[in-house]
């Protein structure tokens, strides 16, 4: 579904990330893992758009998308959920989500789609009227999913969906991410969970310094020596 060639990419004269080679199957959930600053938002960034690659490709469904804008990628049905959650906090819940079918590719699939994820997110059909800002974190990283799940995606990124998250709403989130993979949709997953992201992946590739350093199956790499020391304090 998504093949990632040679890519590089940083902000003004910094270069961030390194000669990036991964891949992303339809129907599978793709981890990326790696401490802070190792440069994972900035390569989910560069695969949505928002940064311009220096170097490299981007092919999604078989279509090079290296130079398209970030609107016309969300239009193919690639679509990210930003790390922060970056609700409209002045709009309501049901406003919010209504955001996420903005494109005239999903507006005729809207309602669908808003029943789909009330059904998901109980909670946010019972405060549908209730202004964004005012929801707990938990709440609110259930609506920042909700309204991508709106756009249709055919690829959904999750940029670090249980930060900041009581150890309670995180197995909900992680629950959450398991039924829309079950739904067809293919997922990448960013996170700092390191053993909860591991554990849901089909594969994954942990990022150091803006480089992947490793790859494998996510219970491959659960077992892997230099992994469990750096990031498991095993």
């Amino acid at each position: 579904m998504l093949k990632i060639k040679q890519i590089s990419s940083g902000y003004g004269e910094s270069q961030i990330i390194f000669d990036i080679h991964m891949q992303i199957d339809q129907g599978t959930i793709v981890s990326l893992v790696g401490s802070n600053a190792a440069g994972k938002t900035t390569l989910i960034n560069t695969i949505s758009g928002l940064i311009k690659a220096w170097s490299g490709t981007v092919e999604f469904l078989g279509e090079d998308i290296t130079a398209l804008s970030p609107a016309a990628r969300v239009d193919r049905g690639l679509i990210q959920t930003p790390e922060g959650r970056r609700l409209f906090p002045d709009l309501t819940i049901k406003e919010n989500l209504l955001m996420g079918s903005y494109s005239k590719v999903v507006r005729a699939k809207r309602q669908e789609n808003l029943d789909y994820v009330y059904h998901l997110f109980p909670k946010l059909l019972e405060r549908t009227s209730q202004l964004a800002g005012s929801l707990s974190g938990g709440e609110q990283q259930m609506c920042a999913v909700a309204r991508s799940l709106m756009a249709c995606p055919k690829l959904l990124i999750l940029d670090e969906p249980s930060l900041g998250l009581a150890p309670i709403l995180i197995v909900k989130v992680f629950e959450i991410i398991e039924d829309i993979k079950k739904k067809g949709v293919t997922i990448l997953l960013v996170e700092q969970n390191v053993q909860k992201a591991l554990c849901l992946a089909d594969k994954a590739y942990v990022l150091e310094s803006g480089r992947i350093t490793l790859e494998g199956t996510g219970q491959a790499l659960l077992k892997n020596d230099q992994l469990q020391k750096a990031y498991l304090g095993i």
